[in-house]
């Protein structure tokens, strides 16, 4: 209730990653940080609170990689190799304000207005394929977020919420290049020996929505929705070659000019039906919509209707077992980053484009969900089943070559998601801990053109499998370990690949007396096809004083004691491998103090 405007986020085009999959984000972040907060509660009137929160946040972080990319799926393979190293420079300030008024004990009315305003300056040290090359991007933000909800409450049975919200937002964004790696992409290119890309990327919403809650008897609930929705994005680019400071060629399928409006007139019903320990889930969404797109030399409008129907039910068998599913066919709209027409360089070897027309997605999807027993019994269990597939869904005719690549969003028919995901946990009473075990499946299937290749057919599978035990002694020691296991396959028309990963740990902790606890935690990482360095061991330690409890407390934070100082991983997609080497965060030492009043 009174979320409306919550789905609506930012589109950045433009980042120079600082991502480390499948390995603790901790490890790896090397970075100077301050922080500067202030908030403050105020009750001017017996009906009105106030709560005001600000603060200021600096972060300079520094980021370390190697990569072996090897590209396969084309008729003549070959392998890129990057060292790259970046410094990120982030500043925020943000400010919030909440009122609350209420009128009687049954309707109030609640303002939330938000103001962010923020830059980013990131500064990158790439060589490529022995070509030194720096990146620097430049980015603000600029967020105004205004939400009112009033709320009446009827009688015990029938409630009212009515909620409006505003939100603007801008983000633009300059990137540079000191090498120009696309001669075979332009024509007339003599001269040039950089590039730059600037986008502004401004987005308005406008939203209303009242929402109706009515109990019935036997618990019944109906539920009903009436709103509007309205949003706009305005979409600039333009890719520049330069010779030095001047801009020899602003090339016309390397820039856009996009505006795109969404009006999305709407009436969601939602009845929940009790029969004993049956109920039945029935849900009916109507929307009206009203789009807009404009680029150069292109104007288009539409207004397409459709209906989103849901039917679940929830079946509590007994008190140990209960069975809830839902089946629901879903129409989405697509949204700024999937219409814009022209390519869009997001990175120093990535073009990127939309469709450059309107397009509803339809999906349906299916979910059953098994549970044995409640949370507090000995052993109790969760299966949980999805089938999804896309009648309609956006993937890509790509272009690649070792210096760049393009690619086009294009829609395709008939995609499939498969997840099953079940865990069971025991008590061992003979050993007081929890034995729990998890085991995962998923397979999906989608499909693109590479190199004009023909329609490929892509199947991947994701097998995960591990457990953990945990103990509840009431005494001085406690453990926690486990193990999880993950297999990663994927296979096309021209090759196939799969890994297999492992991280484990191991958790001491001690509870010597009301002032002194400690623990220790181990991990061991295993990446699959990985033949030097493998696997990594990690030690941590944390350690607690407290002088005076609740007051004063000293603290020690150990953290990488074997010391190791690189990770490599393995990934795979359908169109090769890559090997990459992180530098880690080395042994180190934290004292805290902390004292409270």
């Amino acid at each position: 209730p009174a979320s409306i405007g919550d789905d609506q986020v930012k589109n950045l085009l433009i980042n120079l990653s600082l991502n480390t999959p499948n390995f603790k984000r901790s490890r790896t972040n090397f970075n100077n940080a301050e922080l500067f907060s202030a908030n403050a509660i105020f009750n001017p009137h017996p009906k009105l609170k106030i709560k005001t929160l600000g603060f200021l946040h600096w972060n300079e972080r520094d980021f370390f990689r190697k990569t072996i990319q090897n590209f396969k799926a084309t008729q003549n393979p070959f392998t890129n190799l990057e060292d790259y190293i970046l410094t990120n420079k982030e500043h925020t300030g943000f400010g919030k304000i909440d009122l609350n008024y209420d009128f009687t004990k049954t309707s109030s009315l609640e303002s939330v207005t938000k103001y962010n305003k923020g830059a980013t300056n990131g500064l990158s040290n790439l060589v490529f394929n022995g070509v030194s090359t720096l990146q620097e991007l430049e980015a603000t933000n600029e967020l105004l977020d205004q939400k009112l909800s009033f709320s009446n409450k009827f009688n015990d049975n029938r409630v009212f919420l009515l909620t409006g919200r505003y939100i603007e937002e801008s983000t633009p964004q300059d990137y540079f290049i000191n090498q120009f790696f696309y001669e075979n992409l332009f024509s007339e290119t003599g001269g040039i020996n950089n590039v730059a890309q600037k986008v502004q990327n401004n987005m308005r919403f406008a939203g209303i929505e009242g929402h109706l809650l009515d109990r019935g008897e036997n618990d019944n609930l109906l539920e009903l929705q009436a709103g509007s929705q309205y949003r706009k994005d305005q979409l600039n680019s333009s890719f520049q070659l330069k010779e030095g400071d001047n801009i020899t060629q602003i090339p016309p399928d390397f820039k856009n000019n996009t505006s795109y409006v969404t009006h999305d007139l709407y009436l969601k019903s939602k009845y929940l039906w009790k029969m004993g320990d049956l109920s039945l889930i029935g849900k009916l969404d109507f929307h009206q919509l009203f789009n807009s797109l404009e680029y150069e030399g292109f104007s288009e409008t539409e207004d397409p209707f459709f209906i989103n129907p849901s039917l679940g039910l929830d079946w509590k068998i007994n008190s140990k077992n209960r069975i809830r599913t839902t089946y629901s066919h879903n129409t989405t709209n697509a949204g700024v980053l999937d219409v814009y027409n022209n390519f869009i360089l997001t990175g120093y070897r990535s073009f990127q484009a939309g469709s450059g027309s309107f397009n509803q997605l339809e999906a349906s999807t299916f979910l059953l969900n098994y549970e044995l027993g409640e949370w507090s019994d000995r052993i109790f269990a969760n299966t949980v089943l999805i089938y999804t597939r896309n009648h309609d869904f956006f993937s890509t005719i790509s272009s690649i070559e070792p210096n760049y690549s393009l690619s086009e969003k294009v829609l395709f028919k008939d995609r499939e998601y498969l997840s099953l995901n079940s865990n069971i946990e025991r008590y061992l009473k003979l050993i007081g801990s929890n034995l729990k075990l998890d085991i995962g499946y998923t397979k999906s299937n989608y499909k693109n053109i590479v190199n004009e290749s023909e329609l490929r057919d892509i199947k991947t599978w994701n097998y995960s499998y591990g457990g953990d035990l945990r103990s509840g002694f009431t005494g001085l020691f406690n453990f926690h370990l486990g193990t999880k296991w993950t297999t990663n396959k994927i296979n096309t028309e021209n090759f196939s690949n799969s890994f297999t990963n492992n991280v484990s740990f191991l958790d001491l902790s001690f509870l010597v007396n009301e002032h002194f606890e400690t623990e220790l935690k181990g991990e061991r990482y295993y990446f699959g096809n990985i033949q030097e360095d493998n696997p990594y061991y990690f030690m941590d330690i944390d350690a607690t004083y407290n002088i005076k409890p609740n007051k004063v407390s000293l603290a020690l934070e150990a953290r990488n004691l074997f010391n190791t100082e690189t990770f490599r991983n393995f990934t795979i997609s359908d169109i090769g491998t890559s090997t990459t080497s992180y530098r880690l965060l080395p042994r180190f030492a934290l004292l805290k103090l902390k004292y409270r009043f």
